[in-house]
């Protein structure tokens, strides 16, 4: 219970700091007679602010706080009454021509933020409007389709044969499970091969920190491997949609896969490379006969997804079986990759003293 005298001094403080750290702000816009009503509800000795518009239509930002650490911010990030009147009214009617999410499209709201970064208006060649956030026009690439599809890493030394013997046994519950649907499959797949790239790019980056050395490039290789993977992941998605199981799967997978292969990968990298230029054999395998199902007419070759034309540079009547070729031919090239990441570790060398095949697919 507390007596006159704390709860006077409390008012006091309150009546002195309330006004410079709890603040309301509300775009212009509407008439002056739409003023706002603020509630509060106070509730121990923490406050907090509810901010209901007379207007349905009036936007508003409410800032609160409870008392704050000594030298944090006495002001919001977000100052809607200093920005440009026309700024406003974009953001009350909505922002047609604004960037768009990782799937493309435009009416989404504007995001107003203090620090003034602004995404950049992205054209294509053509003039068009770019409409892809989760990749820019100057990632994309035309595939390289010439590559040797049967090139084979025969297993010599004992870590080979465990790199090998490893990925032929997880072969076996992948075909029981998937069976002949190729399209689930290859996500399945992707989830996985999207993981070795990032973990392998994540330690070698932290190495390069410890040891105030550069990584010879390895760090953005590996790194952009994991981004294509992803971008394979993201185009089968327009084709085929996981069912919840198979959902509840790729968390199972993709835990025990990434802790799995970040062990190995510290303990021995010329065994995790290995591992990974065997497993994109195996995806080569899978692509090849998704090609020949669709070849005989058991999956329908449908347009290729907006995506791929976009990444790969695609013509505008390419099909699906165009997408799966070419990420036939980057699962060859990331095959190359790993298996000379291997070899450069088994010939007692470290990544950094090779260039690093930036781009290779």
């Amino acid at each position: 219970m507390m007596s006159r005298g704390a709860k006077r001094i409390a008012r006091s403080v309150l009546g002195h700091v309330g006004p410079r750290y709890f603040s309301t702000a509300t775009a212009r816009g509407g008439a002056a007679s739409d003023a706002a009503a603020l509630r509060s509800y106070v509730k121990g000795t923490a406050s907090t602010f509810f901010y209901g518009p007379a207007n349905g239509s009036e936007k508003a930002v409410v800032t609160w706080m409870r008392f704050p650490v000594l030298g944090s911010r006495n002001a919001s990030t977000v100052a809607l009454g200093e920005k440009p009147q026309d700024e406003e009214k974009q953001v009350q009617g909505g922002s047609s021509g604004g960037a768009t999410g990782g799937g493309g499209g435009n009416g989404n709201k504007g995001i107003v933020s203090y620090w003034g970064v602004e995404p950049a208006k992205v054209t294509k060649e053509d003039g068009t409007e770019w409409r892809w956030n989760c990749f820019r026009p100057w990632e994309t690439y035309k595939a390289d389709l010439t590559i040797d599809l049967k090139k084979h890493h025969a297993p010599v030394t004992f870590l080979d044969k465990v790199a090998y013997w490893t990925v032929k046994s997880l072969r076996y519950p992948t075909d029981l499970f998937f069976q002949r649907r190729y399209g689930c499959r290859a996500m399945m797949l992707e989830t996985v091969a999207a993981v070795p790239g990032m973990v392998g790019g994540m330690l070698l980056h932290c190495k390069s920190l410890r040891r105030f050395e550069h990584s010879g490039g390895w760090i953005k290789a590996l790194l952009e491997e994991a981004e294509n993977e992803r971008m394979h992941l993201m185009t089968f998605m327009e084709v085929s949609q996981p069912r919840w199981y198979e959902r509840a799967l790729v968390f199972t997978v993709q835990g025990v896969f990434f802790n799995a292969y970040f062990l190995t990968y510290l303990v021995s990298p010329k065994l995790a490379h290995r591992i990974v230029g065997y497993l994109e054999e195996e995806a080569i395998h899978s692509y090849t006969e998704f090609l020949k199902e669709l070849d005989k007419g058991n999956i329908e070759n449908v347009p290729a997804p907006a995506i791929a034309i976009d990444y790969w540079r695609l013509p505008k009547d390419s099909t699906l079986r165009d997408v799966v070729m070419i990420v036939r031919a980057d699962e060859a090239h990331h095959r190359d990759v790993n298996h000379f990441a291997s070899d450069i570790h088994y010939q007692g060398h470290e990544l950094k003293e090779a260039p690093a095949p930036i781009g290779y697919h």
